[in-house]
């Protein structure tokens, strides 16, 4: 990848993420009261439902950004094999890289949010400052195992199997809106999925430092939210998470495939 593409990578992924998190913030808000341990009411209802958003407007770039450049990087390195049978794995290998790198920015910054939308008499700052007295900077990477597991592969690999498929309907072109509309199906079948990893997640980031949630041993979160909650409890916020991450797919893919054809 050349400076040109690395750029136009960076500036499309930060603003296409960026543009769905800020958009769509209200239905992250929502699914995070509906998953966490204190129940939906108790975490704030409808109220607040900007509470945290600074977080999050701070991480989404950053992130977004770092997915797509590695995911790029990585996508470039195998060039040889994007016409072969192997081009599924190598999407599969780019995307997992790119989460594993993203995440290291967007986990502290999920943490705070989180704990910001389940809590909204407190703001960002103090929730942020509570955190590192209580817990130090390792709290803010709690859940950094479980968001990996949630995220890796699943969204880009199901989207670039989309993309190879109609790409070649196509005859070697791709549109915007045709690359979002992968990106939306890819990714309401992926959000319902991977929802008790989602789940398993809040636990985990909205626990208590010292209970056994808090740990990040997720068969166990997940084991103890069956037991407590059932089926249903696992599969918690599941219509707005499906209902973001669709939108969002649509939204993030086809504004990054609109950005990056415009700065190349």
């Amino acid at each position: 990848m050349d400076r040109r593409e690395f750029t136009a990578s960076l500036v499309a992924g930060g603003c296409a993420g960026m543009c769905v998190d800020l958009t769509l913030f209200p239905l992250d808000t929502i699914k995070t009261r509906l998953q966490s341990q204190q129940g939906f009411y108790k975490a704030g209802g409808f109220r607040g439902i900007y509470a945290g958003v600074p977080s999050a407007a701070i991480g989404s770039f950053p992130s977004a950004a770092a997915f797509f450049v590695t995911y790029e990087s990585t996508k470039s390195l195998f060039t040889g094999y994007s016409a072969t049978n192997l081009a599924p794995i190598t999407h599969m290998l780019a995307a997992s890289l790119g989460e594993i790198v993203a995440c290291l920015i967007r986990v502290p910054t999920e943490v705070v949010k989180q704990r910001t939308q389940a809590s909204p008499s407190l703001n960002t700052y103090r929730v942020l400052l509570n955190t590192l007295q209580e817990e130090g900077f390792r709290g803010l990477y709690r859940g950094y195992g479980s968001t990996v597991l949630r995220e890796v592969g699943w969204l880009s690999s199901t989207h670039q199997v989309l993309i190879a498929v109609w790409w070649r309907r196509q005859g070697g072109r791709l549109d915007s809106w045709q690359a979002a509309v992968c990106g939306a199906l890819a990714g309401g079948v992926a959000a319902f999925v991977t929802t008790p990893l989602d789940v398993a997640k809040t636990w985990i980031m909205l626990a208590k430092a010292g209970t056994s949630a808090a740990s990040g041993n997720i068969p166990k979160v997940l084991y103890e939210v069956w037991r407590s909650r059932g089926i249903p409890g696992l599969f918690a916020g599941s219509i707005p998470r499906v209902t973001f991450i669709s939108m969002g797919g649509f939204i993030f893919l086809g504004a990054y495939e609109k950005v990056r054809r415009t700065l190349l």
